[in-house]
């Protein structure tokens, strides 16, 4: 079986994402980080596409800020619509700001960007 069809490891990323509040994101990589070893943003999308109707499966968006589903659900761009519907705004390119929207666990934050550039 493969370790993505395993329920323990879908179960683990169910338990994150239903944690999400109403109108808040977070992103596929965002989770499989706090999950660890085993967990990539590719798997955790997997096992998305599979939630349960208890799991907000909306709030889950890709690391630019945009819906990943616009194609894949009827009606088209359904994720949109339903995270508009909580308060997100997105601008015309189907984008919504993190630093406005992104969610945290407890203990989980944002990645310090202060650090300076090498392009700078």
């Amino acid at each position: 079986m493969s370790i993505v069809n395993d329920k323990n490891y879908r179960e683990r990323v169910y338990v994150i994402v239903r944690q999400i509040p109403k109108g808040r994101v977070m992103t596929y990589g965002q989770i499989a980080g706090i999950l660890g070893e085993g967990y990539t943003a590719r798997a955790v999308g997997y096992v998305m596409h599979g939630a349960d109707d208890d799991v907000p499966w909306q709030r889950v968006i890709n690391s630019q800020g945009k819906c990943s589903t616009g194609r894949l659900t009827i009606p088209i761009n359904l994720q949109q619509e339903l995270l508009e519907s909580e308060g997100i705004k997105f601008n015309p390119a189907g984008k919504c700001d993190l630093n406005k929207y992104q969610w945290f666990p407890d203990g989980f934050h944002r990645e310090d960007d202060s650090q300076p550039s090498l392009l700078s």
